[in-house]
Order: structure tokens, then C-alpha cells, then sequence
């Protein structure tokens, strides 16, 4: 079974994919990272500091996938035309976004209040497009129920693959993923179905694939933050070893440091990736709180230092 890694804004970036492909990368690395969303620029006019996220030369080792976000199909199929310009062979639809500011302009999960208009967007981009196009999904507004006259409209075209993450728009990330809900609905799915949900441990993964052995993926997202080996664990392989959580730490801070240009700036971002790898360590509690106050390089390089002298969970 295929493992990918979803797109999350403001920690899969493409400083984050390198470190992690260099440390946690061959022989066991994810089939597929899915690129954060892009949104299609309204006059057509490509951003360079937003399209360098998917420069080909920032993005080596496993493929990358663009996603877009996106509620106009022309402009949806132009991007993808743009991405397959790029070597992009895959571009995958967002329909999954939960925030609020994005469906509050009917992008997103905000697509699926309205199947005809759905259905009217897929149609827009595949008249006009060629090659593989997936989508990732939620499984309505407000209950799952809505789901099925949404994999109608699904059904329609020719998904390479349907990504479906079993919460509905309002429970944002609350809750659990309803995988009752997603077994329902797998029957009426005519095209490659990947799960993506609540997957955070290995017991989590190898209790999807016994369940739904004939699935096309899994995707992990909260999970391969908070363990960068998770899909190698997944594969049989060690977990991460503190060496390597180091340099692979060290490996994003100055990243980030250069893409900024600026330390302080490369903490803030550093600060997510800790709210999920702090877990790892055992007694942190107090260092944890030190960590989301400090601001100076210095403060984050002393921290980080003592982080490591904990006992590794």
C-alpha cells in the first residue's frame, strides 16, 4: 500500500521535505508528498516567491504533488496547464480545507455545500485538462449523510485517485475521523480511494490496511510531524534515533533560517514542528513552556540543547 504525506500549511513546506527526505528519505521514504494548497492567481500572473515552493530543483527525491484550492474551473485548469509545464504529472483538487477564511469563499470543504456547483467545477477543469487529477475531500458541511450526493458528482469524471478524510466541514479537526462513515461509503467509489485521517501510530496504519486492504493509500499528516519515521516504522524499519531527530531539526532551523533570512523568523516556524515532536521526549513540560515563549536565537539554540538531554519516548 502506497503511504503519502498530506499537505499542511506552515510545516510540509519544501524546507521541511528535504530535511526529510535526507534524514527519514531512501529506502523507506513516502511515495508522495502532497505540496500545502496554491491557489491560481486571479490575472493569470504567476507569484515567483509563491511558485518556488514547487520549483522542480527544491523538490528532490519523492514526488511531490501540487494541490490546488480553487472554486473557478477555467483558472483551475489554466494552473494545472502551468504545473504541467512544470513536470508536474499529478495535480490534486482541494475540497478538504476546513478554515474558515476559505470556505467562507467557497473554497475548500466551503465547495461541497453545493453539489451542482461541484459538479459544474469538475467539468470546467476536465474539458480542458489532460493527465491525472485527484481530489481530496471531506465527506460534506455538516453531516456525513451529504456524502453521497457528493461521490455522485465524484463518480462523474475521471478521478485518478479520491483522497477522503472522514470528518465533516464543521468539526474542523475536532472529534475523531469517522471511519464507519468512510467504510460506507467506500462501496459507491469507482475510482482509487485513499484514507487520510487520525493515523499517528504504526498500530493506527496496519489497523487501516487489515481493515481496507484493498485501499490505493494512506495518508499521514499530524502524525509524520510528531514522528518524522512513523512510515518507516510502517515498513519495518527503527524508529528515529536522537542523532538523527538532531540533525534533522538542526537541518530544518537553518532552512528555514536561509529562507527567511532571518533566525527569528525561522523559530515562529520552528515552533510548530515542536508543538508535535516536544511528545517525544519524556519530563519536557517546563522546557515546552520555555519554548513557545522565547524569541531570541540564542534562547531557541539553548532550549533546544537541553530538550535533548531528556529520555527519548
Amino acid at each position: 500500500m502506497n503511504y503519502y504525506v498530506a499537505p499542511m500549511e506552515g510545516l510540509t513546506d519544501r524546507v521541511w521535505r528535504q530535511a526529510h527526505q535526507k534524514w527519514f528519505g531512501y529506502p523507506s521514504a513516502p511515495d508522495r508528498y502532497y505540496a500545502p494548497f496554491l491557489s491560481p492567481p486571479e490575472n493569470r500572473v504567476l507569484i515567483k516567491k509563491k511558485m518556488a515552493e514547487l520549483a522542480p530543483e527544491a523538490n528532490p527525491g519523492a514526488p511531490v504533488i501540487p494541490q490546488l484550492l480553487a472554486k473557478d474551473g477555467a483558472l483551475a485548469a489554466w494552473m494545472i496547464g502551468q504545473l504541467r509545464e512544470l513536470g508536474y504529472r499529478e495535480v490534486n483538487l482541494n475540497f478538504g480545507c476546513p478554515s474558515g477564511t476559505v470556505t467562507a469563499k467557497g473554497k475548500g470543504s466551503g465547495m461541497l455545500r453545493d453539489p451542482a456547483r461541484l459538479d459544474a467545477f469538475l467539468a470546467e477543469v476536465f474539458s480542458a485538462v489532460e493527465g491525472p487529477v485527484s481530489v481530496k475531500t471531506r465527506l460534506g458541511i455538516s453531516s456525513p449523510e451529504e456524502f453521497a450526493d457528493i461521490l455522485a458528482v465524484y463518480d462523474r469524471y475521471p478521478l485518478s485517485e479520491l483522497i477522503i478524510h472522514p470528518r465533516v466541514m464543521r468539526q474542523l479537526y475536532r472529534g475523531q475521523a469517522d471511519r464507519d462513515a468512510f467504510a460506507k461509503a467506500l462501496p459507491g467509489c469507482t475510482m482509487p480511494v485513499c484514507y487520510n485521517g487520525d493515523l499517528t501510530t504504526v498500530e493506527d496504519i496496519r489497523a487501516m490496511e487489515t481493515a481496507f486492504p484493498a485501499l490505493s493509500g494512506l495518508m499521514v499528516g499530524r502524525g509524520i510531524i510528531a514522528d518524522p519515521a512513523l512510515l518507516r516504522q510502517a515498513r519495518g524499519g527503527a524508529p528515529a534515533s536522537r542523532e538523527e531527530l538532531r540533525g534533522y531539526l538542526d537541518d530544518l532551523y537553518h532552512g528555514y533560517t536561509e529562507l527567511f533570512g532571518s533566525a527569528g523568523c525561522a523559530i515562529s516556524r520552528m515552533k510548530g514542528h515542536w508543538f508535535y515532536l516536544i511528545h517525544r521526549f519524556s519530563g519536557a513540560e517546563k522546557l515546552e513552556k520555555q519554548l513557545r515563549k522565547l524569541r531570541e536565537p540564542w534562547e531557541y539554540e539553548v532550549v533546544v540543547s537541553q530538550i535533548f538531554t531528556l529520555p527519548m519516548l
